[in-house]
């Protein structure tokens, strides 16, 4: 099936044990402060607002995937068994920019989706749950779509299978997945697996639960299912993909552990902060609810190492806002703040892939909106892209900053992280460093480059909201300049504004950037 358009070959420094890579200044707010909007005091000393900033460029302290940052697609966006839409060449064009990636297509819906092989699918609508199947129209033509899309954006297709097809014993029932891998295989698909979605809330769903343990030999019957498809023996395979890991879901998490442990290839969960349904432009802000993460990572982690150490860990599964996001909050410029601190947070603890839901959705948790228009995280997910290669760095800084009082904690505002420079991007040099920073202060920070990075020609990426709307902004600028796609099959030249050697990097309020230093010439980033 040919593509719509040319298709391509298809932090910090560890303070203390567990704490993040993640530079934490506050100058003006306390954990235990309940302002929702903290306003600074009138500064005093300017010599107070100075950061000293400094990068170990002789080792990286973790290393990613080269699909890190991943895209999924929920079940949801099939429209009466079509998938047609997928052929835009608009939406091609805007996938491709984030390559490479993992799509998965998993969602809501996964456990009510159906293969059907047959010429009158209107005939055969039965099954469990509504109306939402993945209809095989004699030449299975969504799942086609599905594929070439993901082929022809030069991302790697996860499809979730049915995992609600139990028997009477309450053990899967595969016979329909296997449909579905014969198709697939005989068309030679290139695509990896995972059985079900959230299985947690399984009892929520149909009334019936499906222990960790029981999940964890249906995980073993699906390998051992691919293991009989040529294609297919060699194929990665990835869950249980659970919930926010409370303690059900943790208990639900060993059992998985003790039986599936070593069949999967990568453990994955999944994280959304707010309720959507309440969430307010404020809470975007909190410097609590970015750290509410940690506290999860740590628990997924703990679980994993003491089953199978050293084990992948993915977060697949992550927006702002649950129950589908909130129009103008979680597609708004305001929702970066919690997607740029994710990358950094898991890129930081060695989370070695995160999927976002969703590239395309019917909610407000997406990157591209209904009519294939770019939103404030896609272009912040673009200059990602763009500019973060893998090898993650730890930085050092010094300034000045107000002392705690005592039980109480400064949870700081100001967020740095540092990588190697893509190596896929072709302006810069092997050897140069990126830097993102988010500023949730009221007012500008002052950031000077020390030791490796002094005197470096730097190179400024400040992507701020567009148009009268602030934080609420669907639309953004770089540098000043709104990014908008040049036609369906171009997206914009993100051009930097350079910065004279030793210049002091001024961070605007309210703000997120992207600062590459060039020619630093660092060890860690010289070889891929």
């Amino acid at each position: 099936m040919p593509c719509p358009s040319s298709c391509p070959p298809g932090l910090l420094a560890l303070m203390a044990p567990g704490l993040a890579l993640m530079a934490t200044f506050s100058l003006s707010s306390q954990a235990g402060d309940r302002r929702a909007l903290p306003v600074e005091k009138p500064p005093g000393v300017k010599g107070r607002t100075l950061i000293l900033l400094d990068v170990n460029t002789k080792s990286p302290v973790r290393i990613i995937s080269e699909n890190f940052l991943s895209l999924q697609l929920d079940p949801s966006i099939i429209h009466d068994g079509w998938l047609d839409f997928l052929s835009s060449r608009r939406l091609v064009t805007l996938a491709r920019g984030l390559a490479p990636a993992f799509l998965r297509f998993a969602g809501k819906r996964t456990d009510f989706l159906q293969f059907h092989n047959v010429k009158n699918p209107a005939k055969s609508r039965g099954g469990p749950g509504p109306d939402y199947y993945l209809k095989n129209y004699e030449d299975a033509r969504s799942l086609d779509k599905l594929y070439n899309f993901a082929d022809c954006s030069g991302l790697h297709l996860i499809f979730a299978l049915n995992a609600l097809r139990r028997n009477p014993n309450n053990s899967w029932n595969s016979s329909n997945a296997l449909s579905l891998l014969k198709y697939s295989a005989s068309k030679k698909y290139n695509i990896s697996w995972e059985l079900g979605n959230e299985p947690n809330n399984y009892r929520t769903l149909i009334g019936r639960s499906v222990n960790g343990s029981q999940l964890g030999k249906d995980y073993v019957q699906l390998r051992s299912l691919l293991q009989l498809i040529r294609t297919y023996s060699r194929a990665n395979l990835y869950g249980p993909n659970i919930g926010r890991p409370r303690k059900n879901v943790i208990s639900l998490l060993e059992g998985f552990m003790k039986v599936a442990g070593s069949t999967v290839d990568a453990v994955t969960w999944q994280h959304y902060y707010i309720d959507g349904r309440v969430a307010k432009v404020t809470d975007f802000l909190k410097t609590r609810l970015l750290d509410t993460l940690s506290d999860q990572i740590r628990k997924i982690q703990k679980v994993v190492n003491t089953y199978t150490p050293g084990k992948k860990i993915w977060l697949e599964g992550v927006g702002a806002t649950s129950a589908g996001g909130m129009n103008n909050l979680s597609d708004s410029y305001a929702a970066g703040f919690l997607w740029l601190n994710t990358l950094g947070l898991l890129a930081s603890r060695g989370i070695d892939v995160v999927v976002r839901h969703s590239f395309l959705d019917h909610g407000h948790n997406h990157l591209v909106d209904h009519n294939f228009n770019p939103l404030p995280d896609y272009w912040l997910s673009l200059l990602y892209k763009r500019l973060i290669g893998p090898k993650v760095l730890a930085i050092h800084v010094a300034g000045l900053q107000r002392k705690p009082r005592p039980g109480r904690v400064i949870r700081d505002k100001l967020r740095i992280y540092a990588h190697c420079t893509s190596y896929h991007n072709h302006n810069y040099v092997r050897g140069s460093i990126t830097l993102y920073i988010i500023n949730l202060h009221r007012s500008r920070k002052k950031i000077k480059l020390a030791g490796t990075l002094r005197d470096k020609i730097v190179h400024q990426y400040l992507l701020q909201p567009y148009g009268k709307d602030g934080l609420h902004s669907k639309s953004v600028q770089l540098n000043g300049q709104p990014l908008a796609m040049v036609d369906d099959g171009t997206l914009p030249e993100l051009k930097p504004r350079p910065l004279r050697a030793g210049r002091t990097l001024v961070i605007p309020p309210l703000t997120m950037s992207f600062y590459v230093v060039k020619n630093v010439n660092a060890l860690a980033c010289r070889y891929r």
